[in-house]
């Protein structure tokens, strides 16, 4: 796989607002830029869904959470009117986002949940309007659950198990997640540097391991990010993809590259990975307009995969 000269893409990523870029093959440096000239701490926005995906995935693993299939009313006190129906949503369905819960397209119900004095109660006021696993709702609130499942389970925050069992393990400099109440929120607020956000996808292209220690089962490796539900396949302009467990999913298919897999957050973040390739893309974007997504999608599509391939883009 080839190098790239990402500094010869300097005006366009200044003229899209693009912040910096770092591309690796495995655990191997293939480009990086910075608009400041290094790397920096910053929001990852929904990008942190994915991380708290292979947190879960960590909790699993050493049995602290009995599986996917737990009902997530072991962990979260609920009204005991709708506990029946609560009752049938689990954990997967929350990875999934196909809880049920009536939550408008994307994430309108996100700022007064935020306000909400008990998030949770919040999240469980909303109506369900569909059976658990049949209905895709990008659902922030259902992320927060999963934050709060985690820590029940572990009993300790988000942060101070991924200190331990993922951020410490592959060496991350530093990292910040807002909380409340002692519990990290689920949908957003980790702060990484990019270089410490592109190992997390270097271990998944390596199976869950890093420097032949299995931080993290291949078996949930494998599950997280294989396509669940078709999610926003169907979205135009085409920044997203199918779901998986906290990961969307984009086939070849789909963007005309290769298969791959990518953590998603606001205005342009990405964490991308294509097993098949060894190959990791972080991209960081200044938020402008929700839909000027799209140019850190074309940048990644249009230019780095095809560069790095070897491949001529086919959009």
């Amino acid at each position: 796989m080839k190098s790239i000269d990402l500094d010869s893409y300097c005006k366009q990523f200044t003229d899209k607002k693009i912040k910096s870029v770092i591309v690796l093959k495995g655990t191997e440096l293939l480009g990086e830029w910075f608009d400041s000239g290094k790397d920096s701490i910053g929001p990852l926005y929904s990008c942190t869904k994915s991380i708290l995906s292979a947190l879960i995935g960590i909790a699993i693993d050493k049995q602290l959470i009995s599986s996917v299939d737990q009902p997530i009313t072991d962990f979260l006190e609920h009204p005991p009117e709708i506990s029946d129906s609560l009752g049938k949503i689990t954990i997967e369905h929350l990875l999934t986002m196909t809880p049920g819960f009536d939550w408008p397209d994307f994430d309108k119900p996100y700022k007064a949940f935020k306000a909400a004095e008990d998030p949770v109660q919040f999240v469980f006021k909303q109506p369900l309007i569909s059976d658990p696993g049949m209905a895709f709702a990008y659902n922030s609130g259902g992320s927060h659950l999963l934050s709060v499942i985690l820590t029940r389970a572990t009993g300790r925050s988000a942060l101070s198990f991924a200190k331990d069992y993922l951020f410490g393990p592959l060496g991350f400099q530093a990292a910040r997640w807002m909380e409340r109440a002692g519990v990290n929120e689920g949908g957003t607020g980790l702060y990484l540097y990019g270089k410490d956000l592109a190992k997390v996808g270097s271990l998944f292209v390596q199976n869950g391991c890093c420097e032949d220690r299995q931080l993290l089962s291949t078996g949930w490796v494998e599950e997280s990010t294989r396509l669940h539900h078709r999610g926003l396949l169907q979205y135009e302009p085409p920044i997203y993809g199918g779901y998986g467990y906290h990961w969307w999913h984009s086939p070849e298919s789909h963007n005309g590259q290769c298969d791959c897999f990518f953590a998603f957050g606001h205005g342009g973040q990405y964490l991308l990975a294509a097993p098949q390739h060894e190959l990791v893309i972080v991209v960081r974007k200044q938020i402008t307009k929700r839909n000027d997504a799209i140019w850190s999608r074309r940048l990644i599509f249009e230019h780095i995969i095809p560069a790095c391939l070897g491949k001529t883009a086919s959009e």
